[in-house]
């Protein structure tokens, strides 16, 4: 995947990190979930996003979050994602620990027409953001984003866990 600003860069895995570390931050932060993120901001915005993100990751992410949430008009929701059962659940998992799930699911699972040039990390994005399996995965009173990668890959390909 080619950079849109800069054609000699290319995008990169720790790119895709960044974008799914971000929409978790800003859906905590929203009480919302992380497809309405997702859906919320238009998939040409997504393309330059990516294509800044090498740049991005090196500001203050709240600066980011509050940039995303006042330019795409983001909304306050009441859904409460560190709402658990605290006698299922010792520790939350950070933004950063559920941004690598993502990430990895993303990458485990991009499909042939998703790799071309500019999109295929933001198709597989949007793809999986979109699917059920993220009721699943954002259910920290289950232990599904703790599995291996290769179990939630094989969970998503085959339509849950």
């Amino acid at each position: 995947m080619t950079n849109k600003f800069f054609p000699e860069e290319q995008i990169t895995e720790n790119d895709l990190y960044f974008l799914c570390y971000m929409i978790e931050r800003v859906a905590r932060k929203l009480h919302q979930k992380n497809k309405y993120v997702v859906n919320a901001i238009p998939k040409d915005e997504w393309v330059r996003l990516i294509s800044l993100a090498n740049v991005l990751h090196c500001e203050n992410p709240l600066k980011i979050e509050e940039e995303w949430i006042e330019e795409y008009k983001l909304a306050k929701g009441n859904f409460d994602i560190t709402d658990v059962d605290l006698e299922l659940v010792d520790e939350i998992p950070s933004e950063t620990q559920i941004g690598k799930v993502y990430t990895r699911l993303i990458l485990s699972t991009l499909q042939p027409e998703e790799v071309q040039p500019e999109e295929d990390y933001i198709d597989g994005m949007i793809r999986v953001y979109n699917d059920e399996i993220c009721e699943t995965l954002d259910n920290y009173n289950s232990s599904a984003y703790y599995e291996p990668s290769y179990v939630i890959t094989r969970a998503y390909n085959h339509g849950g866990f």
